[in-house]
């Protein structure tokens, strides 16, 4: 990726990702703090999550039972563990109540922040400081670790999926996985969800891949790169769910329930779902710590790319002294610094429900979709399609596939359009668990969240031609006015009239024929 020119729309975009980005980082690093919790804990034998006799359990504890014992049964029909089906309804498994009475110790609403959790207090301390020294040097130390970051959760997987497989009611779980529900295509959400998680999963409109790609060459072939990357992201997802899915079909068939009453999405899966799965496990100890070993790596690749890609949009709007030795480092440490003291608000007891207005408002859902339209339609309509595929010609050596141009004029402008559209009319107020409903100031902070993001567009255009002279063309035209660096011009296409305009031999011709030529 390159910067070819200070657009105005392109300052406007620039600022609301450096927006997202940081809300990103800020609440996203909580999973990490949660990850890092329960793989201290997994060191226990047995797991802590695995039995009632714990100090956070209530009455209503039970480490086994079988709903499906009770289907067609009266309410005081006593079971085989001496409880009344009415008695099993209002029953909690382990893992729930260590999730949250010890790890979130979560409080009744919003409105009751409570006191800290100081064990997660210091795993998100932990966590930080991971995050600062591996990202403080620049990318070339960062790319080092992230060799081994980015590699290992592929050998933790192959030895999940190997021992996931053999369990029983893995294959159960893999077939619930493979063959879909084709009738959920008429719903409205499942297209929202789908498109709001390939645009986060995908790391679009948060500005970090073009932080990153900042680093390259010139000539670097990011278009062969793009497809690289979508594969390959998109490939591990396909894989680590047979993983995933062979582990529910497993505790799906320990519990005697259907395979869709255990299978979770977000921090559902990953703090309670695989839990349980592993505490049913032989040597469970081993593969919990695994598992959360992985999840924290992989959490930690994600968290490096948006520290990166925030930190250098700074230093690129604010370059200061050149012979500042330190200047990286300082902006980092303030950067972590600042981002961990509001994170502080996430760990006390209503800390969730900070966390889910951050997940829902302020980094997916409508903020990506806004940001990605308003992206397309700068590069195709502002800059223009064509001048955007030559410049991608000089870097790379070839022309795109036209198809490319399609996509970035109609399609998919149209898609996340339709998409945020559809988010906008079948908005739900946000719950926790379906059944705590936030309050009206609760979702006033949401919204303001997200328009911190959203509104930077409009109010960085309003201000740029404000602030601009002349009349309103001269304005637009002055501000999208194409500027390329120095360092850029010995990659410039000679301009064929000056060519021949020139005669042969002289100085001028051996110039530009030496650019060229670079």
């Amino acid at each position: 990726l390159f910067i070819c020119s200070l657009l105005l729309f392109t300052v406007c975009l620039g600022y609301a990702s450096m927006v997202i980005v940081f809300f990103c980082n800020t609440y996203y690093i909580m999973v990490l703090a949660w990850g890092f919790y329960y793989l201290i804990k997994s060191f226990n034998s047995p797991l802590p999550w695995s039995t009632c006799d714990n100090e956070w359990n209530t009455l209503n504890c039970i480490e086994i039972f079988r709903h499906q014992d009770c289907n067609g049964s009266l309410p005081n029909t006593t079971m085989s563990n001496n409880m009344t089906c009415a008695e099993m309804a209002n029953a909690r498994s382990p893992i729930i109540e260590f999730w949250e009475n010890k790890v979130l110790n979560i409080s009744s609403g919003l409105d009751e922040t409570g006191e800290f959790n100081w064990e997660l207090t210091l795993c998100l301390m932990a966590v930080w400081v991971m995050v600062y020294f591996c990202v403080w040097k620049g990318v070339k130390s960062t790319g080092k670790i992230v060799y081994f970051t980015a590699t290992f959760p592929y050998v933790v997987l192959i030895i999940l999926l190997v021992r996931g497989v053999t369990l029983p009611g893995a294959y159960d779980g893999i077939m619930f996985y493979i063959k879909p529900d084709w009738s959920k295509l008429e719903e409205a959400q499942v297209w929202i969800d789908a498109g709001t998680q390939i645009f986060f999963s995908y790391a679009i409109g948060l500005g970090a891949l073009t932080a990153l790609g900042s680093y390259n060459r010139f000539n670097n072939d990011c278009y062969k790169d793009a497809f690289v990357l979508a594969m390959i992201n998109s490939g591990t997802s396909f894989f680590a769910g047979f993983v995933v899915f062979s582990i529910l079909g497993f505790m799906a068939a320990e519990q005697g329930v259907d395979i869709s009453q255990v299978a979770e999405s977000g921090p559902g899966l990953a703090f309670i779902a695989y839990p349980k799965a592993v505490s049913l496990m032989p040597v469970a100890p081993l593969w919990a710590a695994l598992f959360f070993f992985m999840l924290l790596l992989l959490g930690l690749d994600s968290q490096f790319v948006g520290v990166e890609g925030f930190v250098t949009g700074i230093l690129d709007v604010f370059p200061g002294k050149q012979n500042f030795r330190y200047r990286r480092e300082i902006s980092v440490a303030i950067c972590c610094l600042l981002c961990f003291i509001i994170d502080l608000s996430m760990v006390t007891q209503g800390g969730m429900y900070v966390f889910q207005l951050f997940d829902y408002y302020s980094a997916s859902g409508m903020t990506l979709l806004w940001q990605a339209f308003w992206e397309c339609i700068v590069v195709a309509w502002v800059y223009g399609a064509d001048r955007f595929m030559d410049d991608v010609a000089r870097m790379i050596g070839y022309r795109p596939f036209p198809w490319m141009k399609w996509c970035w004029s109609f399609i998919t402008p149209c898609v996340c359009m339709g998409i945020f559209l559809f988010h906008l009319v079948n908005y739900k107020p946000l719950t926790y668990n379906n059944v705590y409903v936030y309050p009206w100031w609760g979702e006033v902070i949401g919204w303001c969240l997200a328009l911190s993001s959203m509104l930077c567009i409009p109010v960085t255009l309003l201000y740029k031609l404000f602030r601009a002279k002349g009349t309103f063309k001269e304005r637009w035209a002055h501000l999208t006015c194409p500027v390329w660096g120095p360092h850029h011009l010995e990659y410039m296409a000679p301009d064929i009239k000056s060519l021949s305009s020139l005669s042969p031999g002289t100085d001028d011709n051996k110039v530009i024929i030496f650019e060229s030529v670079m």
